[in-house]
């Protein structure tokens, strides 16, 4: 029995948003959801492909197939005086956006015009690159700057060890290197606004995607490379992030924050040092809150529990700490520094 038009298009429809995660067994997965014949299938991979909606690479048994955009836009900036991030948006950007949920419009509003106006301001650079894709299922944004590169710039102004100690700076948020026109917060929020998130500066990245973590690169970056991608499905808004990291007795402000204790260590160091944990604990005296979220840390050393958990929560007491994703081991120990007021 053949399929009504309502139906061969709901499967084209599924196709089209499920490809990019199934390039190489979409067929079977289209199969399987929909109970229907691999013939059928490959008829309607067949028609997307002439309608140009996917490209079809490989033979038969090493098939796959791509996702193609339904906009693409590449343009360079000189950045000079005149050069303002909301222009840019309204006459360049925001016609690529089509038909986009609002919610998922805003949030590109906010990460482009953040990352662009950082690239203008504190890049040190002369050129601007931005590359914009929208494919049927997501929003592809990515910033690039032949400036100094954040990293070495924050390390330079705050006088940190190296990249490195900046990346961990950078996690924690309000982090400028122009505090008088900036508050540091357009990163940090950014960050949390797009399902992924990567900032590349010589040979290191960070990325918020589900988790923070900092890698080497494979690529030496000049300047600075911001990439953010967001599902078109996605829920988010710019107002749910910002409330994440509000404590709950402030209505507004970036007063809570979440930082990722394995970014205090370099390579597999243990955390054992009380250096470490002062390290780990500058600048959070800005904070109301401070989340210690301990994933992949499974086990720290008594100097350095005592340092963030007695010594520094007594000398700062308008800032309260608090953990997650802490070990049994973990739990204990800190448990028994709060309770015995060791010294």
């Amino acid at each position: 029995m053949s399929l009504t038009k309502k139906k061969r298009d709901e499967i084209k429809q599924f196709i089209l948003w499920n490809v990019s995660q199934h390039p190489k067994d979409i067929v079977h997965f289209t199969q399987k959801k929909y109970k229907v014949s691999k013939t059928t299938v490959l008829n309607y991979l067949s028609e997307l492909g002439h309608d140009k909606l996917i490209e079809i690479t490989g033979s038969t048994r090493d098939r796959e197939y791509i996702l193609k955009p339904s906009a693409f836009f590449t343009q360079k900036y000189q950045i000079k005086d005149r050069l303002a991030e909301d222009k840019i948006w309204r006459t360049d950007i925001v016609s690529l956006m089509g038909d986009l949920k609002e919610n998922v419009k805003t949030i590109c509003h906010y990460g482009f015009t953040e990352i662009f106006n950082n690239a203008i301001d504190h890049s040190e650079g002369t050129l601007i690159v931005v590359s914009i894709t929208v494919w049927i299922d997501r929003v592809l944004l990515c910033i690039e700057d032949n400036g100094v590169g954040i990293f070495n710039k924050i390390q330079k102004e705050y006088e940190l060890d190296d990249p490195l100690h900046a990346i961990l700076e950078l996690s924690k948020g309000k982090l400028t290197t122009d505090p008088e026109n900036h508050t540091g917060e357009g990163i940090f929020f950014t960050s949390r606004m797009f399902d992924i998130f990567v900032i590349s500066s010589g040979k290191y990245s960070f990325t918020t995607s589900g988790i923070d973590v900092m890698f080497e690169s494979e690529r030496d970056v000049l300047g600075t490379e911001v990439y953010m991608e967001i599902a078109r499905r996605s829920d988010g808004t710019t107002e749910g992030v910002f409330s994440q990291f509000t404590s709950d007795s402030d209505k507004y402000g970036f007063t809570k924050t979440i930082v990722p204790v394995k970014l205090a260590r370099y390579g597999n160091e243990n955390l054992i040092s009380r250096s470490q944990a002062k390290r780990l604990m500058s600048r959070l005296d800005r904070f109301k809150t401070v989340v210690l979220d301990f994933d992949k840390v499974t086990t720290i050393g008594r100097a350095f529990a005592d340092e963030i958990f007695r010594v520094y929560s007594k000398s700062h007491p308008n800032t309260k700490i608090l953990t997650i994703h802490d070990s049994k081991e973990i739990r204990r120990l800190v448990d028994e520094i709060q309770n015995s007021g060791e010294r």
